[in-house]
């Protein structure tokens, strides 16, 4: 009998997370796991000290649940204090867009709702590879390498991620020893003890807004996902302060036969007119899901965004739909002293012009990138997927759908097959080499961008559809170093 199914970036993680199932964990415990290890082995997309989303289908349940695991801003960030830095913009790098991590906070909680097997179990394996080592693969010795020079500003952290080959050993013992305290201890300490401490004063000893305060005060939100039709399907969605609502919109008009073109336009134009935190300023759903709403613009968008996306199922009916990340590749690039931890740059996202719905303001959570999916049919969990890829996740999970939906492709194929991404200066299309008509498309527009087939810059999708109580299909994307594992 099978027990489940996993499918993440990277195939450490996708074999952890088919062991904890193995071993009488459920899906959402072995997606935690899996996600520790990501948070060790990929450190150029993904870290504790990030932020991270989830949409949980419990076994037995007629619908979903989200969490939002986003930190907020520092109780003493203000447009002003960034603008007497020297910065008419936020900074990408720095201890300036450091916001509270979420990510250990959100793995408290859903393991205390949905888990089964405790955060030690959880942990280990990830801290193990932290403290013995693993072998770097291709695409991380590619970010180490390109990100040197900038990586290189904080002794810390170029002592911790020097330029390195392929096949390299890397470890992390400090994040080792962190993980394993929060496996004995609990989060508590994380937040409020000695890691909290740590945090703080490598945020503060580089001029930065976050706190003790900020970290100890510091609470995931349980939210209802905004769910719509698409085709023969009810798709689910994370609410603000993500950009769930920009995929959303985009499926909606694509669903009328929309152009894409003017699907991504319109759905970037509301998200960055409505969203932001929504304990600052609300966003209303009627002009995202009525495809009949004229949306002006074209939507802001950064080059940048490295992210990790996995998914998981088991027998008792569980799936679980994650996602998490740093924002931008080895995010701020300060590792906090002691800890092993990179520290998150999500606050990039907020803007400094004081008319703006996301502007920067204290102890707020910026417009977030992070939006793990979900599809019912038949008021049972059918579909579980999503994208890693910044503000491109609308327009690639847009893809992955309609691969699924539309087109009727096995999860493996869907995430697998060519995708095209309008960039972020709204006008120059990307489009993979092997892309139905991408040649021509190439002859007849200036602003197309032909790239490599399966280049990791469209992201890295993975996909389970459920056929069955014991029964699934998945697909991790080829873009990546993943894998999927059935847990038998």
């Amino acid at each position: 009998m099978t027990r489940g199914v996993i499918a993440t970036p990277h195939h450490l993680a996708s074999d952890v997370g088919a062991q904890v199932l193995r071993d009488g964990g459920n899906a959402i415990d072995a997606a935690i796991a899996a996600d520790a290890v990501l948070c060790v082995v990929y450190p150029h997309m993904t870290s504790i000290g990030g932020d991270l989303m989830a949409i949980v289908w419990a076994g037995g349940e007629t619908s979903p649940v989200g969490l939002i695991g986003a930190g907020r801003s520092g109780q003493l960030a203000t447009i002003a204090s960034v603008r007497e830095h020297g910065h008419d913009t936020m900074p990408a790098r720095g201890a300036l867009p450091v916001t509270v991590p979420g990510t250990v906070e959100a793995w408290g909680r859903l393991l205390e709702r949905f888990g089964s097997v405790g955060l030690g179990a959880v942990l280990e394996p990830a801290a193990g590879l932290a403290q013995d080592g693993y072998l770097i693969t291709a695409q991380l010795s590619d970010f180490l390498k390109q990100a040197a020079d900038w990586l290189g500003r904080e002794p810390g952290t170029h002592a911790l991620y020097p330029p390195m080959d392929a096949g390299m050993l890397l470890r992390n013992p400090d994040l080792a020893s962190v993980l394993r305290d929060l496996g004995r201890n609990g989060i508590n300490g994380f937040y409020r003890g000695a890691v909290a401490d740590a945090i703080a004063a490598a945020v503060k000893r580089r001029d930065g807004f976050v706190t003790h305060q900020d970290l100890a005060t510091h609470r995931s939100q349980w939210v209802d996902p905004v769910m719509f039709p698409y085709r023969d399907v009810v798709v689910y969605e994370m609410p603000p302060p993500t950009q769930g609502l920009a995929a959303a919109a985009m499926l909606v008009r694509l669903e009328t036969g929309m152009p894409f073109a003017e699907a991504r336009h319109a759905a970037y134009a509301l998200r960055d007119r409505y969203i932001t935190d929504p304990d600052f300023a609300p966003a209303p759903l009627q002009p995202f899901l009525d495809a009949g709403h004229v949306a002006l613009g074209r939507g802001r968008a950064h080059e940048s965004g490295d992210t990790v996306y996995l998914c998981a199922a088991d027998e008792h009916g569980n799936v679980i739909s994650l996602i998490q990340s740093l924002a931008f590749d080895f995010g701020s690039g300060i590792v906090a002293e002691g800890t092993g931890i990179l520290l998150q740059n999500r606050g990039v996202y907020f803007s400094l012009d004081e008319g703006h719905v996301n502007r920067l303001e204290p102890k707020k959570r910026t417009m977030h990138t992070l939006i793990p999916a979900m599809a019912a049919r038949g008021g049972q969990a059918w579909a579980a997927f999503g994208a890693m890829g910044g503000d491109l996740q609308p327009q690639l999970q847009a893809q992955v759908l309609m691969n699924l939906v539309d087109h009727g492709l096995d999860p493996a194929e869907a995430v697998a097959r060519p995708r095209k991404a309008i960039l972020a200066d709204g006008v120059t299309t990307a489009v993979e080499a092997d892309y139905p008509g991408a040649g021509e498309m190439a002859r007849s527009s200036d602003h197309v961008l032909l790239m490599p087939p399966r280049h990791p810059s469209f992201g890295h999708a993975h996909a389970i559809v459920v056929d069955g109580p014991t029964s699934w299909h998945a697909g991790a994307d080829p873009r990546s170093d993943g894998s999927v594992e059935f847990a038998g």
